[in-house]
């Protein structure tokens, strides 16, 4: 089982950089793939960008290819997202989540969701 806490949300201008962390607490957190998801205000949860157990393979939404970085560092049991070239439509609560399921971009096949953290981007 994993406990997830992101932190690393705020306010960044367009254009701006922010890194947002995932940390889990958890001794089976390498043995995960994780992801990360976003909600903008009145629509549904949607996909963002995952990445497998050991960091080699990456996914990403079409809207944030060549802007958003997903990482991992299994030693600290951490996955981060950076964000570049912010956008104000990148504005969202931030998730991150284990991927249990085969289905890299489907929200139902995660599990052990976070709490969420805030990005909001000004134009």
């Amino acid at each position: 089982q994993l406990q997830l806490v992101e932190s690393g949300g705020g306010l960044v201008q367009a254009g701006g950089s922010l890194t947002l962390s995932c940390a889990a607490s958890g001794r089976t957190f390498s043995s995960y793939p994780m992801g990360w998801f976003r909600q903008a205000p009145g629509k549904e949860r949607a996909f963002v960008a995952a990445i497998n157990y050991n960091g080699v393979n990456t996914y990403y939404t079409d809207s944030v290819k060549g802007r958003f970085t997903i990482s991992r560092d299994n030693a600290k049991k951490t996955v981060y997202l950076q964000i570049n070239s912010a956008k104000p439509e990148d504005t969202a609560v931030y998730y991150c989540a284990a991927l249990i399921g085969r289905d890299w971009y489907k929200e139902t096949e995660y599990k052990y969701w976070g709490q969420g953290t805030q990005v909001t981007v000004s134009s």
